[in-house]
């Protein structure tokens, strides 16, 4: 590449950005497709089935990692983040110290975020193909980018970090020195030789909060998440049942969990998102067990319009929240609400609900 198309590129690159940042991205970095370290990391995490029943992790062979072969052309990755923080972490731990309450996952309470981050990446795309004087001839410009939000085969965290957007905590997400780690990521795959940003370095230290505070001890070692003990696979991932050793230790988390991110230190420098479209909807920060468990199939459906929640289905929703009703304290009133779902059409909702009663009836004495 020529001094002209260098000097292109690095204004090229920093249009990008400044593009990125107006459609509402908080950064944006640039990295090349090299990701050999992190395809011996993955590769070692298959091995040892971490994954468990997410078999996509592998369908795709070496796609994951090498942008090129899931995208051919690609030699730069145009990585993106978005913060989703819609409240403060007092306000949270209000939540989730709630027996009670049902505590959701905060990336799940407002619109579903891939839908929104596509649109967004979609439109830097357009922008970037606007610029048809920087592109070669030859060149095919509609098939020379790709952009993806957990659409595909991607790396993303791994990407995210080379591109200087943060560092793979122990816990295994990014977190960022001035905003944490309560943000979005999204990638597009591109053939133009832009210039690359430094990688993020890591500053964990000696911390260990996050392997501590997991409720269910599925960060078995720094940099290493079994999935297969994680509330966020067990409540969102995981089809059938819930191992039932695993059930007591999932508290009132009834979709996803954040308590890693909750104890990590950086996260005091986390802001609140300014992103209408990631605020709480039918009050999904502050619902009560008994209430949602109620929910019919159709009420489910309208809650959860527009949410990544509405992705499990009404029969893992009951699932979870019997899991917590049967972990609340014991109350007459949880007793009914668990019978109400003894005749459910699913047997895995039932095995949850009778499991749940046990539970209940053990604490309260009641058996009526």
């Amino acid at each position: 590449m020529n001094e002209n198309s260098n000097q292109k590129m690095a204004r090229l690159a920093l249009r990008i950005k400044e593009w990125g940042l107006d459609l509402g991205f908080q950064q944006v970095g640039i990295t090349d497709t090299d990701l050999s370290e992190a395809e011996a990391h993955l590769q070692n995490w298959l091995a040892n089935n971490f994954h468990g029943e997410m078999t996509y992790m592998q369908r795709h062979g070496l796609k994951r990692s090498r942008p090129a072969l899931l995208h051919e052309g690609t030699v730069r990755v145009i990585s993106v983040r978005m913060d989703y923080l819609p409240e403060s972490t007092a306000v949270i731990l209000q939540s989730l110290s709630d027996p009670a309450s049902a505590y959701i996952s905060r990336y799940a309470l407002g619109r579903d975020y891939h839908k929104l981050m596509r649109n967004r990446l979609q439109k830097l795309v357009d922008k970037i193909q606007s610029e048809e004087r920087l592109f070669p001839q030859s060149q095919e410009i509609d098939s020379g980018m790709r952009a993806f939000v957990d659409s595909a085969p991607v790396l993303e965290k791994a990407l995210a970090e080379k591109a200087g957007l943060g560092w793979i905590g122990k816990h295994s997400n990014l977190i960022n020195r001035k905003a944490g780690s309560w943000f979005f990521l999204g990638e597009i795959y591109t053939y133009l030789q832009l210039p690359l940003d430094t990688p993020a370095t890591a500053h964990c230290g000696a911390c260990t909060a996050c392997l501590a505070i997991c409720p269910t001890q599925a960060i078995v070692a720094p940099y290493q998440v079994d999935a297969r003990r994680c509330v966020s696979y067990l409540t969102i991932e995981l089809q059938g049942s819930i191992p039932e050793e695993l059930r007591p230790l999932i508290g009132n988390r009834i979709y996803g969990c954040d308590d890693c991110q909750i104890i990590c230190p950086w996260n005091r420098f986390a802001g609140i998102t300014g992103e209408n479209d990631f605020n709480p909807r039918h009050r999904l920060n502050t619902q009560q067990l008994q209430d949602v468990f109620a929910w019919s199939e159709e009420t489910f459906l309208a809650k959860t319009e527009g949410s990544a929640i509405r992705r499990i289905g009404h029969d893992r929703w009951l699932r979870n929240i019997a899991v917590a009703l049967g972990n609340a304290p014991g109350s007459p009133l949880i007793i009914e609400s668990l019978k109400s779902r003894l005749n459910q059409r699913s047997e895995m909702v039932r095995e949850h609900v009778q499991w749940a009663l046990d539970q209940q009836q053990e604490k309260t004495g009641f058996c009526g």
